[in-house]
């Protein structure tokens, strides 16, 4: 029988948008143009052409200007590059997003090193990780400060919580664990490697779960009433009469329901952040990028 709460993270990124709205619609009265996104994908594959369709969208959706760059898979490395300069001096631009992963001809960080700080709403490029680091003002990946956001909302005062991060990505891993820190939690950065992991993770009143293996984290893990923020989204093999497999996270979630305090659901959880957390980096940008103040708790 499920027991935790769930942490909706349609409903946070439903608020979260209305207020990136509120917010575009100011920048737009006091600069006298929208707040603008650009979004580059490389090749075609489907999935990834309706995740950008679908920031798309969003963004305009929110009030602001969307801008969609589609180049052929045999996008060689050079043309890239200069695309993303050109979209560096674009004013009407305010943030860029590179759509992961490249083909394999390209080489990301190349690509990512080019783009503008300011403009880095994936919080990707060293500046915006070093900046992450030293707990300077800039821009931080999507996923992780949706992560956060969503905490924050659920417990209040993060300070002194023990929060394990399993997985060390750029994307997730690291930012997560710098986020948590900021929050003065004690964090520790687990992975497929760490010894004894059950036991690991089940001291921490905060579960961070990105690392990609369906189900890893079982229920026995969990310490009674801790908050689990499962980021994992994996499609098991489809079953006898079915085309597509169920989506899974990386936390399994029906055996941690009945030992968590709060659990995000896979789908519905961590996933409906990250763009609406994209969108709100964003306008985030574009107020900076024109020298308007924004409060701290304004988003």
């Amino acid at each position: 029988m499920t027991v935790a709460a769930i942490i909706d993270g349609k409903a946070h990124a439903a608020q979260l948008r209305a207020r990136v709205a509120e917010l575009a619609a100011s920048f737009e009265r006091k600069s006298g143009r929208k707040a603008g996104l650009a979004v580059v994908l490389v090749g075609d594959d489907p999935a990834s052409q309706v995740y950008v369709r679908n920031k798309g969208k969003k963004t305009v959706e929110c009030g602001m200007a969307s801008f969609e760059h589609l180049l052929p898979e045999a996008t060689r490395q050079e043309d890239l590059i200069a695309l993303v300069e050109k979209l560096n001096a674009d004013p009407a631009v305010d943030g860029i997003l590179v759509q992961l992963p490249l083909p394999d001809h390209l080489d990301e960080q190349a690509v990512v090193d080019r783009i503008n700080p300011d403009k880095d709403v994936d919080g990707l490029t060293p500046a915006s990780t070093g900046r992450l680091a030293l707990g300077l003002p800039g821009l931080v990946p999507c996923t992780p400060l949706g992560c956060l956001m969503m905490l924050k909302d659920r417990l209040g005062s993060l300070s002194g919580l023990d929060a394990v991060v399993i997985g060390r990505s750029i994307l997730v891993g690291k930012p997560m664990a710098q986020l948590l820190l900021a929050e003065s939690c004690t964090v520790t950065i687990a992975h497929s490697r760490t010894k004894d992991l059950p036991e690991v993770v089940r001291r921490a009143d905060i579960i961070v779960a990105a690392v990609g293996r369906p189900k890893m984290v079982m229920g026995d893990w969990i310490k009674p009433g801790a908050t689990v923020i499962d980021v994992g989204i994996n499609r098991l093999p489809p079953e006898p009469g079915k085309e597509k497999g169920k989506l899974v996270g990386d936390v399994d979630y029906d055996e941690a329901a009945k030992t968590a305090g709060a659990i995000t659901p896979v789908p519905g959880g961590v996933g409906p952040m990250t763009i609406a957390v994209l969108l709100r980096n964003t306008v985030v940008a574009a107020h900076r990028n024109a020298g308007l103040e924004l409060s701290a708790d304004a988003i």
